[in-house]
């Protein structure tokens, strides 16, 4: 749509409306990105109000020090961190984990997840699409990813006061829309939810504006700049549509109040813990309570001193256990505080809580000097051959261990499950078609997964 060289008449110009629903999307404008999605097609009826929470851990974390440790193994693969036992029988997970033990019996722990992409790019593109990436480096991706594919599945179904998909970035690493365009992308919510300042920008209209949008002649002019010597009524009809869609969620308390931890009990918010992953995981509640179906909030770059950035852990990058030590305290107050909150207000039946990151790490520790320490130290490098995925909610019967590894955890040894099974499983939770067609990059119908099937003992 091309800008017009003259300002709306009245008190409110064409610019500043749209300024005020500009998303922090590369500058895509929440109007634009709600009118890019009138190509895809419609859907009829309402699907059931549930929703899911991907908790991504970048990097990939080690399922030897998380949910999969091998006490018996020789010490060159079991390393230095301890198994404790859990609320749910026959789960033991590490002694960093306390309050994961402590909620084990809401959650499901699968351990035999696996596929063949050791690229963080790659690795996350497999996982988050089902499709085998064809470009490795390529941070974007090549095919549709869950929260896209989610946001636009979920198009005309849910409630337009709320975002349908919500990030903490506009894109996960090897995650991306690809062939489903830049409308599909996340509401993103940057910065750091634990500050005191922090704030969602450009969510609200200024007062002045808002009184006015009853007006609907005023309405139009604001979004003007259409031929309306084209099929004129058509087309726009379907811009009233978008732009409905557009004044909304900017417009709605509902969305604001969402957004806004202040609003929330202060017990609660030390529940979670006053850091970043905390604070990010309850305002994950908070967006799925009110609406929101698809929410990803990104554990990586803590502000732990002890803890690299995300949870790729190299002997060059970091210490291996020292950087368990420090990180995976912060990790198990948020999840566990998340999963216990879920549960305590009744949201278990409606969201479907996801922990994972793109693949585990080598069973066998690789020592090599530290690039800041000087220092030999142990680390792990990529390994899609063995992994682990913490899955709570849902409806699902929980406090279950699902498949598990060899004696050293180098390969599944039974249950052996691809990523495409677990997004079956979420697709299938959320009302979605997982064999529905979608174009590819070339134009080309293909499923939003090319196989899989939801996992049993999650249905």
């Amino acid at each position: 749509m091309t800008a017009p060289t003259t300002a709306c008449r009245g008190p409110v110009s064409r610019r500043s409306f749209l300024e005020a629903g500009s998303l922090a999307l590369g500058g895509l404008g929440l109007s634009d990105l709600l009118r890019g999605r009138a190509a895809a097609k419609e859907t009829t009826g309402l699907a059931d109000d549930t929703s899911v929470i991907l908790i991504w851990l970048q990097g990939g974390p080690s399922h030897m020090e998380t949910y999969d440790l091998k006490p018996e193994a020789p010490i060159d693969y079991r390393g230095e961190c301890n198994p404790i036992a859990t609320a749910a029988p026959g789960m033991d997970i590490c002694e960093h984990l306390p309050m994961h033990a402590q909620v084990a019996d809401k959650i499901n722990v699968i351990r035999s997840i696996s596929h063949g992409f050791a690229n963080h790019a790659a690795g996350a593109g497999r996982f988050l699409s089902g499709y085998n990436p064809f470009k490795l480096l390529d941070p974007l991706g090549q095919f549709p990813c869950l929260g896209p594919v989610v946001s636009k599945m979920l198009e005309g179904r849910r409630n337009p006061a709320m975002p349908r998909y919500v990030a903490d970035s506009s894109n996960v690493y090897g995650g991306g829309s690809a062939s489903l365009g830049p409308a599909y992308l996340p509401f993103v919510v940057g910065g750091d939810p634990n500050a005191p300042n922090f704030e969602v920008k450009n969510l609200s209209l200024s007062p002045a504006i808002k009184d006015r949008l009853d007006d609907r002649s005023l309405l139009r002019k604001a979004f003007d700049g259409l031929n309306r010597e084209i099929d004129q009524s058509r087309v726009m009809d379907s811009m009233d549509k978008y732009d409905r869609e557009a004044v909304s969620l900017l417009t709605s308390n509902k969305a604001q109040n969402a957004f806004d931890l202040s609003q929330e009990n202060p017990k609660v918010r030390d529940k979670y813990g006053r850091h970043k992953w905390g604070q990010r995981a309850l305002l994950a509640r908070r967006l799925v309570e009110a609406g929101t179906s698809f929410v990803t909030m990104q554990m990586q770059n803590p502000s732990i001193p002890g803890a690299i950035g995300n949870w790729d852990i190299h002997a060059v990058n970091g210490h291996l256990f020292d950087d368990a030590r420090a990180r995976l305290p912060v990790f198990d107050q948020a999840v566990a505080a998340l999963v216990e909150d879920l549960y305590q207000r009744g949201l278990d039946k409606k969201v479907m809580l996801i922990v994972s990151g793109e693949f585990g790490r080598t069973p066998r520790i690789n020592p090599q000097k530290g690039t800041a320490s000087k220092v030999l130290q142990p680390g792990r490098d990529h390994y899609p051959g063995a992994m682990s995925v913490l899955v709570s909610g849902g409806g699902m019967q929980t406090g279950q261990v699902i498949g598990s590894t060899t004696a050293k955890g180098e390969l599944p040894k039974d249950r052996k499950l691809d990523p495409n099974d677990l997004l079956a499983t979420i697709y299938r939770f959320l009302g979605i078609d997982y064999a529905e067609m979608v174009p590819d990059n070339n134009g080309r119908p293909v499923p939003l997964i090319p196989f899989g099937t939801p996992i049993r003992e999650l249905l």
